[in-house]
């Protein structure tokens, strides 16, 4: 039986009134009931037994009435706390009459990586509260029992439920819920009747509290996933959880988000909080089995008496295409590129996700939509490749030319680097067309980088040995943890590892100048780091790039040995050198300050005179 503060005054004050009628009048209350006895066995010996637990209730409810009446409080359901399910084809929410909230929420169409369901609020710690005077004390909402009414569904097949609570004097609070059909976004709207004088200077403070529970294979890296978003003066941005940390929003917020590496739940104002500040705090291990908790304070000003108050609560998958029908900005919850590489979230949103969704539309495995999608990119980006290996056989079969300039000026480093910058351009060769090509393909492997972490299409979906592409791929599990690489060994980033070491060497086989130390290493340093790296990434990403160094290695092998006449290269070159040569500025500027630095040397070579 649930009893709000108000009522257990009352029935103190009850009991200490009888308790005083009790010591000035114990002679007249034990004649009475005496009487009372007589008249009550009487009765009992031929009237029908009385369910007492029955009428004990009754009893209790009748002095809680009589209590509110008393002291102007809130009415509440004494009944208890009751749970009412409503659900949409997406959602399935526990509201609860105690707060008039959700209690839990489950989303039906995902399940986790045991089979169980999603459930992304459950438990005591998740609840949205505020507190207004009851009576001649302070509230909070979260304690009060409200009186549930039916679940109605509307016209539109959305669903609505309403939870009250009022006193006597005519003051009301109503939460009122609607869920649409197909769905993830709830419309709460918090109606009041006497709101000033339930709440001082206009203004009502929420405090919302989320838990992100790990729902991913991997609780360090869901970590890394994991943020704290919102919108503040119409500007998204986001803080990583890190090891916790606070914010304070001094300006309209319109909402704050709690967004893990694929769900998100959200609390969103229509007409925005006047402030807010919000703080979170990370278990120091795993075994707490959650990722972060949140505390958030929103303060939203109210006016008149009678005040309604819209809000939005968002629980569901962080899906572009579903978060951006909102017009809220939320979109912005899927990371598809921040800092420095913000802008390739473009590339992103408008090429590579609907080329994405088109192929898997078509194409029932995951693993081969990311080989298909593989497939297109190094088909669009193959002029990029072939200038950049058309430059490297240019400098190729300049190499003898070049290797004797080295030996003519071997102990003057200046000097053949101007020579070498004449033969270049004599010969129509650019020292920077192998690197141009290569630079612009940055962008793309940084889209695909952030493109198959985010994409939540991806999670579940399994393809070869990997149970789920949307994390790592194991195929043994380490007894001990192994620096920079970790407890597990995963199929896919070898494959990637040893894709990206074959090109390396390769490439290195085909250098102009090979005989630079640190360019020897270079082809293994660097599938070295990718091992480290790697190894906790998504098999998504591992697998597309297993499949897109496969390519390359497989073009650079075609364009080099049967594309590219090498014939023809040489002849293009003696060409170019009786045509007259142009400097551009850059070639002009590099040779003024070659000539200068040449000279500054002399000098300083040239033995002093007395």
């Amino acid at each position: 039986m649930g009893m709000d503060k108000n009522t257990v005054i009352g029935f103190v004050l009850i009991g200490a009134l009888l308790i005083g009628m009790f010591l000035i009048n114990s002679k007249s209350r034990l004649a009475y009931e005496g009487e009372q006895k007589r008249l009550a066995d009487s009765i009992a010996a031929t009237a029908p037994k009385i369910n007492n637990a029955a009428l004990k209730i009754d009893s209790l409810k009748t002095v809680a009435i009589q209590a509110s009446k008393l002291t102007g409080a809130f009415s509440s359901d004494t009944s208890g706390e009751k749970l009412t399910v409503v659900e949409n084809e997406v959602l399935k929410i526990s509201f609860s009459n105690k707060g008039a909230q959700p209690r839990t929420v489950e989303l039906k169409k995902y399940k986790k990586l045991d089979g169980s369901p999603v459930i992304i609020q459950k438990g005591d710690f998740n609840k949205l509260t505020y507190r207004f005077k009851n009576g001649e004390r302070t509230a909070e909402s979260e304690t009060v029992l409200f009186l549930a009414g039916p679940v109605k569904e509307n016209a539109d097949k959305s669903k609505t439920i309403s939870f009250t609570s009022g006193d006597t004097l005519g003051r009301k609070i109503t939460h009122t819920y609607n869920i649409k059909p197909n769905d993830y976004l709830v419309d709460l709207d918090i109606s009041i009747k006497g709101a000033d004088e339930l709440f001082d200077q206009h203004t009502i403070n929420f405090l919302w509290q989320a838990e992100a529970e790990q729902l991913e294979k991997d609780h360090n890296y869901e970590l890394t996933q994991t943020h704290i978003s919102y919108v503040k003066s119409n500007d998204y941005d986001f803080e990583y959880v890190g090891t916790g940390g606070s914010k304070e929003f001094s300006k309209p917020v319109d909402w704050i988000a709690l967004k893990q590496q694929f769900f998100v739940t959200a609390l969103v104002a229509k007409n925005k909080f006047i402030s807010a500040n919000t703080n979170w705090v990370v278990p120091a291990d795993t075994n707490a089995h959650y990722i972060t908790r949140t505390n958030t304070t929103a303060r939203y000003n109210i006016s008149g008496n009678d005040a309604s108050i819209p809000l939005q609560f968002y629980y569901g998958p962080s899906d572009y295409n579903i978060l951006k029908k909102y017009d809220n900005q939320m979109e912005n919850l899927v990371p598809y590129g921040s800092g420095v590489f913000a802008f390739v979230k473009y590339i992103n949103r408008y090429f590579l996700l609907p080329v994405f969704d088109f192929i898997q539309n078509h194409v029932a495995s995951m693993g081969i939509v990311i080989l298909l999608l593989t497939l297109l990119i190094r088909l669009i980006t193959s002029p990029i490749l072939y200038k950049s290996y058309l430059s490297g056989a240019k400098m190729k079969v300049l190499k003898p030319e070049v290797d004797a300039l080295k030996a003519k000026y071997k102990d003057d480093q200046q000097a053949f680097s101007m020579e070498q910058m004449k033969l270049w351009r004599s010969a129509g060769v650019s020292p920077l067309g192998g690197c141009l090509p290569a630079l612009l393909q940055i962008p793309i492997f940084m889209s695909l980088y952030y493109f198959f972490q985010s994409n939540i299409d991806l999670r579940g979906r399994n393809f070869l040995w990997a149970q789920d592409l949307a994390a790592y791929d194991s195929i043994a599990k380490l007894p001990f943890t192994i620096p920079f690489y970790g407890d597990h060994v995963s199929l896919f980033t070898l494959t990637a590892v040893v894709t990206s070491l074959l090109i390396s060497i390769y490439s290195m086989s085909n250098m102009q100048d090979n005989n630079n130390p640190l360019m020897k290493y270079m082809p293994y340093i660097f599938p070295v780091l990718l091992l480290g790296v790697f190894n906790k990434l998504p098999a998504a990403l591992t697998w597309y790039y297993t499949v897109s160094n496969t390519i390359t290695l497989l073009l650079q092998i075609v364009i080099q040995k049967y594309i590219i006449n090498h014939e023809k290269i040489l002849a293009q070159i003696s060409e170019n050198r009786k045509k007259p040569v142009k400097k551009s500025k850059m070639a002009e500027r590099i040779e003024a300050m070659q000539e200068t630095q040449k000279k500054m040397q002399e000098l300083k070579n040239k033995p002093n005179k007395r």
